[in-house]
């Protein structure tokens, strides 16, 4: 990310390969080659946990989850013994960076996905992993796998993804992050009235786009699920908290219970990257206790808008027993 004197701008991914079914940029899909590393703090990290739930690559795509509290040198390893990951054997994720361009020094970003073979880091292109995920590594999904991107609805997807991308995921950024008043009632601005029209297009129907579950569910999930925990308050994205919102609260509610969505949310892990790594925003460090997150188990009574959230597919089965998050 890059903060200017005003507002904030998202850095691009640097590192854009893909691995796809036809290896065309050098890396093939391979069951077991790759290694994906996460943080369950961060929203964009967390798209590309649900997807690989969702869609069963459990044992054909590997995961490290990184602390969620950085320092200097970025994400690190330290919530694995001897501080490092046990299967790529680095302790932070700037090794597999350097590894694929010897002397980078710029962002350490996640999600990332590292050839284990080489130890070189593939790709940091967050909006393309979960996609390629959905894609290109069809011959790997489990028995009944959702289509989060179905072709026929893709130009419907991309908008919504777009406008979402714009003024929700990234506008609490923007509003958090703002060094002055101007930019900061811009991001504010734009931000509640997206999420105003979402809760009005919601209000008449389960998902985003037809009946099931699209990739642009799982984008907009990973900001909902962080909204009061962390944009609310930290963020200053205060006009109304998501629970006050009955048609967003009981949309946010239905995709935690599903499979596949609250069983990768850590919201410790959430909290603390926010309040603890912010210094600038949060100079005290202090995590705060609340919210009550007991709500989000509770009915939400969106089945009745109809929907079949997994299409003509089933649920994904319960995590590893390695990836379980502690329950609420």
């Amino acid at each position: 990310m890059v903060r200017d004197s005003a507002g904030f701008t998202r850095s691009a991914s640097h590192f854009t390969d893909r691995i796809t079914a036809d290896g065309r940029d050098g890396w093939p899909v391979e069951a077991g080659r790759y290694r994906l590393v996460v943080s369950r703090a961060c929203p964009w990290a967390s798209r590309s946990l649900v997807v690989r739930r969702l869609l069963g690559l459990e044992d054909a795509l590997s995961v490290a989850v990184a602390d969620p509290v950085q320092d200097e040198r970025s994400w690190r390893f330290t919530l694995d013994p001897d501080d490092r990951d046990p299967v790529l054997g680095i302790r932070f994720l700037s090794e597999a960076y350097r590894a694929r361009e010897d002397g980078y020094d710029g962002p350490v970003s996640v999600p990332a996905v590292v050839d284990v073979p080489s130890g070189r880091l593939v790709t940091n292109d967050y909006q393309r992993i979960t996609l390629d995920l959905s894609t290109q590594w069809r011959e790997l999904h489990r028995e009944g796998a959702p289509d989060l991107y179905p072709r026929s609805s893709r130009e419907e997807i991309d908008e919504r993804m777009e406008g979402i991308y714009q003024d929700v995921n990234n506008g609490v950024y923007k509003a958090g992050f703002a060094k002055g008043q101007e930019a900061y009632d811009a991001a504010y601005a734009r931000l509640f009235a997206r999420l105003d029209q979402v809760s009005d297009h919601l209000a008449g129907q389960r998902y985003l786009v037809g009946d099931t579950i699209t990739e642009a569910d799982v984008r907009l999930f990973t900001t909902l699920v962080r909204f009061d925990a962390v944009y609310h308050g930290h963020f200053k994205c205060n006009r109304n908290k998501l629970t006050e919102d009955p048609v967003l609260w009981a949309y946010a509610r239905d995709l935690f219970q599903t499979p596949g969505f609250g069983d990768t949310v850590d919201f410790d892990h959430i909290k603390r990257h926010y309040y603890v790594v912010h210094e600038d925003i949060n100079p005290t460090r202090i995590v705060p206790r609340g919210p009550d997150l007991r709500g989000w188990r509770t009915p939400h009574h969106r089945e009745e808008l109809g929907g079949r959230p997994f299409g003509d597919g089933t649920p994904p089965p319960p995590p590893p027993s390695a990836e379980v998050v502690q329950p609420l």
